[in-house]
């Protein structure tokens, strides 16, 4: 196993456990409005947990959460204000910390059959542009199918910087047993792996999904990457959700979490991804910094 890179966990329950309000639609994009304080807070509790890379606090800054008239209106200051919070947090923590700009699905979390190749340009042109001055790195992150992570490739292009691209998975009880690991859209992660193989991207992740099913992808893309030559990292964050997800969007409300995924349990986890191949790993929603803290001490005192 060599270095692996800590990533931060979810931002929503730190957000809400440091006082910060969440509600629908806005759900975390409200705490920008709010407490941007607060959203500082959580990157600089993520960040002395442990985590070397910290993603901005973009993921709700689209129109399926803060409405149209919103987005047109207010949507390029607050996605640079994401940015510059993370950008202040990282900048403040005395060590090298990455900061990745969080790229959300645009049109919902879960929601394959909603992409719209003809409009999704217009709306990540408006996050990479406000994102680019604050950011090290852009994470292309939830994506249910291939078709966003190629959304994703082709609007940061330009930029210069590296892209990740992180897929959620399919998790529910036949995945959990051990069918072939597929993403929410039905497509397989050997496909995905394929694609990200030649895409450019510099890691292929997985998040927002069952722990349970993490390592079968992660094993999957280890495989395609050895068998294409292709030196891509992988990556894993996996949530905390109880029960099925399948059949409701991720933020749809505020849903459980498991108690059996403690932080000692979460690192267990985290310790059989790296053996699988993961070279990045954190924690998605419902994952927080006391998580981040004893992932980042099992695996760097391995």
């Amino acid at each position: 196993m060599g270095d692996i890179r800590i990533l931060d966990g979810g931002m929503s329950r730190e957000l809400q456990r440091l006082g910060a309000q969440l509600k629908q639609p806005e759900w975390s994009a409200l705490s920008l409005i709010d407490a941007p304080d607060i959203v500082r807070q959580v990157h600089a509790e993520f960040i002395e947990a442990g985590a070397d890379v910290v993603t901005t606090n973009s993921y709700a800054l689209v129109p399926f959460h803060i409405g149209e008239e919103r987005f047109q209106r207010e949507g390029a200051s607050l996605i640079s204000l994401s940015g510059k919070l993370a950008r202040e947090a990282a900048d403040a923590s005395g060590r090298k910390v990455t900061v990745a700009g969080g790229l959300p699905p645009i049109f919902g979390s879960y929601e394959p059959q909603n992409f719209d190749p003809s409009r999704v340009q217009d709306y990540l042109k408006v996050l990479v542009e406000n994102l680019a001055p604050h950011v090290d790195v852009w994470l292309g992150e939830t994506l249910s199918l291939i078709a966003e992570g190629e959304a994703v490739r082709a609007g940061v292009g330009e930029t210069g910087k590296p892209f990740w691209v992180s897929f959620t998975l399919n998790d529910d009880a036949a995945q959990v047993d051990g069918a072939e690991p597929q993403l929410r859209s039905g497509e397989t992660v050997r496909a995905a792996a394929e694609w990200a193989a030649s895409s450019g991207a510099a890691a292929l992740l997985f998040n927002c999904s069952k722990p349970e099913v993490m390592k079968a992808a992660v094993e999957t893309a280890a495989a395609v990457f050895k068998d294409k030559e292709a030196s891509i990292e992988i990556g894993v964050y996996a949530n905390a959700f109880e029960g099925e997800q399948g059949d409701s969007a991720a933020n749809e409300g505020l849903h459980g979490t498991r108690a059996d995924l403690t932080d000692d349990a979460y690192s267990r986890f985290a310790c059989a991804w790296a053996d699988a191949g993961a070279t990045m790993i954190g924690g998605c929603c419902g994952i927080g910094a006391a998580h981040i803290h004893t992932v980042a001490g099992a695996l760097r005192g391995r």
